[in-house]
């Protein structure tokens, strides 16, 4: 029998929590299916925080972008000025964030989902979207399970409609960056453009962004959409004395890195596709990692999030 989310009062949903050992996950499915805390505890030392907790009245107010991690689904990043055409169908999209002129993050962020399932240690949401402006209708799940030093999230889309949809998914984690915050992962190329919103052109990785050696995130600015990702990433705070290892399965080969200026986090995104990729395909362009779903197919895939020590 499914699970609802009890009412606070103050008309916000009481967070779902889930809790395994030392680690404690925190979601707020009426707020766009989001984790709102990732904590480790210890013992009689204060909890460290694994993401950026939610920032105040962000939860009542429902902004995820507030949040500690919200779904991207069903594409991650934006298309350009919100329209794209498919199969001959021409698509327009309203922009749905402020001073943004196109269509970012899809749907599933600024959604209510629905408690399917949960436990202890699991909860499964999920949302349906008909058609309107996007005029595809699907179904999307997210499953979070929590372990004594890991939270694995199994997203997954299914196209409800009758014909084919263009299709992605990613999750948008925000991490604390403390001085000395290092992140490690293998990544092959970058995508460059002479507008920071689109990127029109795919390079080597410049040596300042030698990710798969490890690069400190203290001076760096960046807001870039990275692909031939392995799907093994490092993020060591040196300070904490813990790192965290995020993993992640097919179709999670590229990443968005955002380090934004004079700012105490980033996010390391795995998403499935590059950005705009909707429109890349429809010139010729390969590898944007774009997904096609016939009706009824589904897709998907994990992504883990494992304590270790800090190197």
């Amino acid at each position: 029998m499914a699970n609802t989310v009890a009412d606070s009062g103050d008309g916000s949903a009481t967070p779902l929590v889930l809790r395994r050992g030392p680690l404690e996950c925190a979601l707020s499915p009426q707020c766009g299916g989001s984790i709102i805390r990732l904590l480790l505890h210890r013992g009689d030392l204060p909890p460290l925080h694994l993401l950026r907790p939610a920032q105040p009245h962000a939860i009542d107010r429902c902004q995820p972008a507030d949040l500690s991690c919200h779904p991207l689904v069903p594409f991650s990043n934006r298309i350009a000025g919100g329209h794209f055409t498919f199969h001959g169908l021409a698509v327009d999209l309203p922009p749905n964030a402020p001073f943004i002129p196109d269509v970012i993050h899809g749907h599933g962020w600024q959604t209510p989902w629905t408690v399917v399932d949960r436990n202890d240690q699991t909860a499964s949401l999920a949302f349906d979207h008909g058609a309107d402006a996007w005029p595809y209708p699907y179904r999307a799940t997210q499953r979070f399970e929590i372990t004594d030093d890991s939270l694995t999230i199994t997203m997954g889309m299914t196209n409800t409609g009758d014909v084919p949809m263009p299709a992605g998914l990613g999750l948008h984690p925000f991490f604390p960056k403390p001085h000395g915050t290092r992140l490690t992962a293998q990544l092959e190329s970058v995508w460059l453009g002479d507008d920071a919103r689109i990127p029109t052109e795919l390079v080597p990785l410049p040596l300042a962004w030698d990710f798969p050696h490890g690069i400190t995130l203290d001076d760096v600015v960046i807001d870039n959409n990275f692909t031939g990702w392995n799907g093994h990433a490092r993020i060591d705070w040196p300070g904490m004395g813990v790192g965290l290892t995020v993993t992640a399965t097919v179709p999670f080969r590229h990443a968005v890195v955002y380090a934004p200026h004079n700012q105490d986090y980033f996010c390391f995104e795995p998403v499935s596709h590059m950005t705009n990729a909707v429109n890349r395909v429809a010139t010729g362009e390969t590898g944007t990692g774009f997904a096609e779903l016939a009706p009824g197919e589904t897709f998907g895939g994990s992504i883990s999030f494992t304590v270790e020590a800090s190197n």
